[in-house]
């Protein structure tokens, strides 16, 4: 099914920021990064051998013919993009370290490709898929979204991808449908951190959303950034993006979408369901247990140039997605 572009008159992300400014931005981060502080078709076989990362010339040639062709929309934000060195080395997952700067450091020789998803639940068409399979039959979009981290730190980063309702609705969702449970892959050799004695978490990591929430037309399955495929720091080749929430809920790497009719129990609510809760809806009101959410510091910044703003309700997309929770306690929903 093809995604209708809104307009092709809208801004891409090299609009917004033109090219010059990003290069010099690069440039300037290169030289005083030191001193920042921070129909789809089931597989009828598996598929066999190695491939390099999606990055460069190493991009499937299916997917780069996909980033030749991608639409802007109206999803975007009027606000400064991060400059890309800076959405590609500060970075939250822990499969390949802990710091924010291990997972491009380790994560360069995860293979990507080929890469598959497996589909199973309350659907009526549960198989394994080959990504490419569940890519090429939509048009690629990029949109510019706010980016909040629960440990109070944003970007605005152009992401490319497709809606998740697209997806979803391929798979032909039951009427006992009610959540949908999202895994990242789980290879101890290829992602270090998933083997370590002192992980603070559950592997394979695990997500969820309420199915309402899937389907929202902001919710987003992303393939690129910067009008290029994911890098595997970012969580190639296929993350989830939902911009109204924290960014642990924006799963990267999946390799498995389960509709079910209970609420999934996600990793870092078994982790801490004190501090971390299923929703995580960005909210200034309800605090972190050990920080406060009402402000938040944008990247790039430094002890210079801290950047820090005022937090918004759901991360200014208020009027998007309040409807969701007509009702809804939102500190004891969190």
């Amino acid at each position: 099914m093809l995604i209708k572009s809104r307009s092709r008159k809208d801004v891409r992300s090299s609009e917004i920021t033109s090219e010059s400014l990003w290069l010099s931005r690069r440039q300037l981060m290169r030289a005083g990064g030191a001193a920042l502080a921070s129909t789809v078709l089931p597989l009828s076989s598996p598929l066999a051998g190695a491939a390099p990362t999606l990055t460069g010339a190493n991009t499937p040639p299916w997917l780069a013919q996909m980033l030749s062709q991608i639409s802007a929309t109206d999803h975007k934000v009027d606000e400064a993009l991060t400059p890309e060195d800076i959405v590609t080395s500060y970075n939250n997952f822990y499969e390949f370290g802990t710091d924010k700067t291990d997972p491009r450091a380790n994560a360069q020789g995860l293979k990507v490709s080929p890469w598959n998803v497996l589909v199973t639940g309350e659907v009526r068409k549960a198989g394994e898929y080959h990504l490419e399979d569940l890519i090429k039959p939509h048009h690629l979009e990029e949109r510019v979204y706010r980016f909040r981290c629960v440990e109070a730190w944003s970007m605005v980063v152009p992401w490319v991808g497709i809606p998740l309702a697209s997806v979803l609705r391929q798979f032909e969702p039951t009427a006992n449908a009610r959540y949908v449970r999202f895994e990242t892959l789980y290879d101890p050799v290829q992602m270090p951190g998933q083997a370590s004695l002192f992980a603070s978490i559950d592997y394979p990591y695990v997500e969820g959303l309420r199915i309402d929430e899937a389907m929202h037309d902001l919710a987003f399955l992303a393939v690129g950034l910067y009008g290029k495929a994911l890098p595997p720091q970012n969580g190639a080749p296929l993350r989830l993006v939902v911009p109204w929430k924290y960014g642990f809920k924006s799963i990267k790497s999946i390799v498995k979408i389960e509709l079910t009719e209970k609420q999934p129990r996600t990793t870092w609510e078994k982790a801490n369901s004190r501090e971390y809760g299923f929703y995580a809806n960005v909210n200034p009101s309800v605090d972190h247990p050990r920080w406060s959410q009402a402000r938040e510091r944008r990247l790039p910044n430094s002890l210079f140039s801290p950047r820090y703003t005022d937090t918004r309700l759901f991360n200014g997309y208020a009027d998007e997605v309040a409807q969701l929770y007509s009702g809804m306690n939102l500190s004891r929903f969190y």
